[in-house]
Order: C-alpha cells, then sequence, then structure tokens
C-alpha cells in the first residue's frame, strides 16, 4: 500500500523556489517546530550563483496568490516597491495607412455585450466615435494617460473597483517569499550541489551537496533555471524549443531612475507595463515605486549584443547614459514533460516564452497549483502525472499562441527583423487556424483549446488594438450582421461618460502608493464613488472574505473560480 509522501525537497531559490516554497506551506499547513506537522519542506539553492530575477510585471492573479497565502497587500507594496499595473501599452508595434505607428492598451477588463452581439463586431464596422476599442470597455487606458490609481484613496486592501496586477522587484519579493516561508517551517540550505543519485526506477534518489553530503528526497521540485539541472540533466527529459515559432532568444536589462523626481519620491508613475517595438525586437519599462526595471528583448540573428546595447541604450537616451545592461541568453521553449518520475520543473526549468504579457510568475504560480490538485503519494499514479503534465504543456502553448499573434499580424516592414516575424516564421496550427476563422467572426470560447489565462476577449482586443479590421480588407467579421449603429452609438457614449466619472474620480498613482506605504495620512473611509461603481465595464465580484480558493483559478477575464482548501542559473527568476 502507498504511503503519503513526508518531505518535498526544492532545489533552486529565486522566484520561483520560493513561491513554491510559500504557496506549499501554506497548502500543508506548516508551523515552525510544530509537532502536527505532516509536511517538512527543505530548500537549498547555491550560495554562488546568482537567479535570474529581473522579472517584475504580473497577472491580475497575484493579489488572489497573496490573500490565499496571507500575506498583507500593505506589507507587499512597502516591501517589493510595488505598483499597479493595469494593462499592457504595445508602442509603435503596428503602423496605421500612413505608415506612423501607433499603440493600444490590452487591458485586464472586458466589455459587456450589445444586444447580445459581442462589441468588437461594433467597434469594427462602426468604430468608437474617436475612442479606442478599449475606450469603449474598460478605464485602463484613461486611468494609465492620467497617470492614475485604480482605487479611491482610503480602500482596503485588494480592493478591486477595476482589475489589476504589479510591477514589483523580484529580487526583494523572492526575500520576502523566503522570509515568511522560512518563518513557517521551511528550511532553508546554502549548499551547492555536487551529483545526482538516480534509483533503480530512473527516479531521483538523493542530491549530493558539497557541504552537507548526501540529502535524500522522495518529491523534489527543479527551480534550477534555465539549466534544468534535475529535469533536464539528471534525468534527460527534453527540451522542446519554440525557435521556429519566435525569433528572441536574448534579452537585456538595466535599472533607471524615474524621470522627474520630487522630495516626496517621483512626480507621476504610470500604472502600465510598456513595450515598444524596436529594431530587432521590443524594449519593456516596467515602472516601480522607487525606479523603472527597462530591457530589450531581441533576436540574435538580427542583432549582436553589442548592436542591440547600442539600439538600446540610444532608445534610452539620457536615461541610459550611464547604464550598463547585462545581456541574458534565453532558452524559449518548454521541457516535454515537467513532471518525470518524482522530479517536477517549476518556472525557467519548466520552460519559458519571452516575457511580451509578463507570463512568468503566473506560470510559477499555476504549476504549484496544479501540484496540489494533483498531489501524489509515493506510488506517484501515472493517471496524475500525465494530466498534470498535460494541463502544463496546453498552457506554455497557450502562451505561445498568444505571443505569436502579436508577430503574425504586425505589419512594420522598417527593418528585417518584423518582416521575418510575419513572413518567415512559422504560425503554430492551432493559431493558424484560428486566425482564418477570425477573418470572419470574433474570438470565442470553442475556438481555443486551453484559455487559463487568455481568453477569447483577450484576443479580441489585440485584434482591435491592431486595427486589423479596420485596415485588413480580407478581414471582415461581422460584415453579414444585422448591427444597430444607433443603439451602438448610445452604448458607447454612455460607458464613456460612466468611465470618465470613474476615472475623475480616482486618485493620482503616486498618491494612492504613498498612502498604502504609510507615507501620507490614511483616509477613514472610501471615496463615496465606490458604492456606484457596479456598472463600471468589466467589472469583476470582490473575493469573499474567507475565500480561499486554492488550487483552482479563473481566467484572466473572468471571475475567480472559488474552491476552498484545508490548511493543509542554479537559483530560478524570471523575466518581465
Amino acid at each position: 500500500m502507498a504511503d503519503p509522501i513526508k518531505h518535498i525537497t526544492i532545489v533552486g531559490g529565486g522566484t520561483a523556489g520560493w513561491f513554491t516554497a510559500n504557496m506549499l506551506s501554506v497548502f500543508f499547513g506548516m508551523q515552525k517546530n510544530h509537532p502536527a506537522n505532516r509536511m517538512r519542506i527543505t530548500l537549498i539553492e547555491s550560495p554562488n550563483i546568482p537567479t535570474v530575477g529581473v522579472g517584475e510585471a504580473t497577472v491580475p492573479s497575484m493579489s488572489l496568490s497573496l490573500q490565499q497565502t496571507g500575506i498583507s497587500e500593505t506589507d507587499f507594496f512597502k516591501t517589493c516597491n510595488a505598483s499597479f499595473k493595469l494593462g499592457v501599452d504595445f508602442a509603435g508595434w503596428n503602423v496605421d495607412a500612413k505608415g506612423k505607428p501607433f499603440s493600444y492598451i490590452n487591458p485586464f477588463n472586458t466589455g459587456h455585450r450589445v444586444g447580445g452581439i459581442d462589441p468588437g463586431y461594433y467597434y469594427g464596422r462602426f468604430g468608437g466615435s474617436g475612442a479606442s476599442f478599449v475606450q469603449t470597455i474598460s478605464p485602463a487606458q484613461d486611468l494609465g494617460m492620467m497617470r492614475k490609481g485604480p482605487r479611491p484613496l482610503g480602500s482596503k486592501p485588494f480592493t478591486e473597483p477595476v482589475n489589476y496586477a504589479y510591477h514589483l522587484d523580484a529580487g526583494l519579493f523572492a526575500k520576502m517569499m523566503q522570509g515568511i516561508s522560512v518563518g513557517r517551517g521551511v528550511e532553508h540550505v546554502l549548499d551547492d550541489m555536487v551529483d545526482v543519485e538516480r534509483a533503480e526506477d530512473g527516479s531521483i534518489a538523493a542530491i549530493n551537496l558539497k557541504e552537507a553530503g548526501r540529502h535524500e528526497v522522495e518529491l523534489v521540485i527543479d527551480c534550477t533555471g534555465f539549466k534544468g539541472l534535475l529535469i533536464n540533466g539528471a534525468l534527460d527529459e527534453p527540451f522542446i524549443s519554440y525557435d521556429k515559432y519566435l525569433a528572441n532568444d536574448r534579452a537585456m536589462a538595466v535599472q533607471i531612475p524615474h524621470p522627474e523626481q520630487t522630495a516626496n519620491g517621483p512626480k507621476f508613475i504610470e500604472p502600465v507595463t510598456r513595450s515598444t517595438a524596436l529594431g530587432a525586437g521590443w524594449s519593456w519599462r516596467v515602472p516601480l515605486y522607487n525606479r523603472i526595471g527597462t530591457g530589450y528583448v531581441y533576436s540574435s540573428a538580427h542583432r549582436s549584443d553589442d548592436e542591440a546595447r547600442d539600439e538600446f541604450l540610444k532608445h534610452l537616451g539620457d536615461a541610459g547614459k550611464d547604464a550598463e545592461p547585462r545581456v541574458i541568453p534565453m532558452r524559449v521553449g518548454r521541457t516535454r514533460n515537467s513532471w518525470v518520475k518524482n522530479c517536477i520543473a517549476i518556472g525557467l526549468s519548466g520552460g519559458f516564452i519571452e516575457p511580451l504579457e509578463s507570463t512568468a510568475i503566473y506560470m510559477i504560480e499555476m504549476a504549484v497549483r496544479w501540484l496540489i490538485a494533483y498531489f501524489p503519494d509515493n506510488s506517484y499514479p501515472d493517471s496524475l502525472r500525465n494530466r498534470y503534465n498535460d494541463v502544463a504543456s496546453g498552457l506554455y502553448d497557450e502562451v505561445r499562441d498568444f505571443i505569436c499573434l502579436h508577430y503574425a499580424l504586425g505589419n512594420r516592414t522598417d527593418s528585417q527583423y518584423w518582416i521575418d516575424a510575419r513572413e518567415e516564421l512559422e504560425v503554430p496550427d492551432s493559431l493558424a487556424e484560428n486566425m482564418e476563422v477570425w477573418k470572419h467572426a470574433m474570438p470565442v470560447m470553442t475556438d481555443l483549446k486551453s484559455q487559463h489565462l487568455f481568453s477569447p476577449e483577450v484576443y479580441t482586443a489585440v485584434l482591435q488594438g491592431k486595427r486589423i479590421y479596420q485596415m485588413r480588407d480580407d478581414w471582415n467579421a461581422g460584415l453579414s450582421l444585422n448591427l444597430n449603429r444607433d443603439m451602438w452609438r448610445k452604448h458607447v457614449s454612455g460607458q464613456r461618460h460612466k468611465i470618465s466619472q470613474f476615472v475623475k474620480a480616482m486618485p493620482d498613482h503616486v498618491a494612492l502608493l504613498r498612502q498604502i506605504r504609510g507615507e501620507t495620512a490614511q483616509q477613514d473611509a472610501p471615496s463615496p464613488l465606490m458604492g456606484n461603481m457596479q456598472g463600471l465595464p468589466g467589472q469583476q465580484a470582490p473575493l469573499p472574505q474567507g475565500s480561499v480558493p486554492l488550487p483552482g483559478l479563473g481566467t484572466r477575464r473572468t471571475p475567480v473560480i472559488k474552491t476552498p482548501i484545508a490548511p493543509a542559473d542554479a537559483g530560478d527568476g524570471n523575466l518581465l
């Protein structure tokens, strides 16, 4: 008869290792030195190998994970120099009919149907009376342009009148997770791995450490970054490259100051992540409370490191005058099976896709949630392992398809990189089939085999943001529909009024962050507008008090599935 697993070993620290340790310690109800603990967790990381750790943008699931693991949002903002994120601003990825680059925002909120019909059909036919598509469904673009926060001063933590994510300092976040995990009883070992012992059945029996010697393992989690020391090294599980779909294989990162400072800190902080198209890739800009994280993701087939560095520093201008970008080779793709024998790869060892949509931390979150959902005994049933691998592989392919869409529908011709990205790279069959369908119909749920993160509404936002239906004759979705122009205009007018009133009532982003951090006086009560927000476009229901829905998690644009639980590179990080 099988026995329960009593010891989990995590190899590698950084965001992946410590986030995993934190979530598992909560699930197993660990308390430091408590005799009733039914699980022992040990995290081993090298004291000599730094983490990648430049990932600084998240998706909305992060606020749920903080709540589930008992982390104060206020402490999180202060400790990690966090700011709010309302979406991604894509600058210059496409050009208009005159060849002029334009921008669009991919928000975290979705719109309501108009007369039972997807608003994308109406916008594609009639436009938005001067408003962008996003401005007809979400306050994100207006809040971003006005540099405002997403909730009133004095709001309780995790209040979400509009969906939001965070910008954070990944290094500080990992240290925060480390402190919390160790405080719950996770054992922290600083040592270098020498080699791995295999059992007769091929599983990992022990890890030999330079100082501590032999460390026996039951279940082992590989968080060793791009090297995949256990999953790809010791177990020889193949890595599936996505290089035939995505050209970018290098990144460089720097930290720069905010452009305008006052005696109280930055003059403004934009509540959006920006992705700006450059000659051989794109540059990210992630504004934290105390600084800006920025970098260049590029193709080594189109730029040498020196050429990319020169182009990137020119893009930064005076802000990059003293910057010294560090180059990070990227292994883009996924390990064929994230769970092999008694080893599960989480983080960069499991896979990585260029950080265009800030998915790296989300992939870690979901990997741990699925581990909890399919947690084995020491017989390691094939059924659990196979299901885990199916959903994990599906998520990587889902993200791959969505990232590929941005390039496949680009129309820049000013560099060979953008021409190759559109004309030479392969489009995954699953995406190619959908693109043919979406020429004639808006995306719907049945189009997508996996939509853990990217729902049909997200695809619609990108299609409309790129102005595909306005600029290409072969994309004519909804042409046969009997659409009511007057009803649409009335709808847009009402939405714009509602959004305008909401944005006016929201505080400056810096002012909101300063109050959350305790640097200004806390108001006794939220703004009166909070009582009149029910009709705000795309509003998501708040998480009920006491609800701890781990492992279930909803998609990016739908209410969270609330499934209560009982308490029950040798370091990894992430890019953007």
